[in-house]
């Protein structure tokens, strides 16, 4: 057998079917979740880093914010992880887009 390519074995490239990337095992032996799940993943994150930033400015309205650096920090950091998580999802409809256009 021929080491994966991206996760799908070279063997699988003359096979019709579908071919799922979930076979594919994860650095510590569990199965790797598909995209979906990445994607929920990264949503969950998005969710959480939201609500960090807004626990610390409703901290730093009561006054119970001891530093306003921790709030800059956890702005910025959801700040940031909106951004990714707005840049994945153009890229993929995007891709789907290029797949759409394509002819078969």
């Amino acid at each position: 057998m021929v080491g994966p390519v991206g996760g799908v074995g070279v063997e699988n490239v003359g096979r019709t079917g579908p071919v799922s990337a979930d076979r594919a095992d994860g650095p510590a032996g569990q199965e790797a979740g598909g995209f979906g799940d990445s994607i929920g993943d990264a949503l969950g994150q998005l969710g959480q880093a939201e609500a960090k930033a807004d626990a610390a400015a409703l901290a730093g309205a009561t006054g119970d914010l001891s530093s306003v650096s921790d709030y800059m920090i956890a702005a910025t950091e959801a700040q940031l992880v909106a951004e990714v998580t707005v840049a994945v999802r153009n890229r993929a409809i995007e891709s789907f887009n290029d797949i759409m256009r394509m002819q078969v």
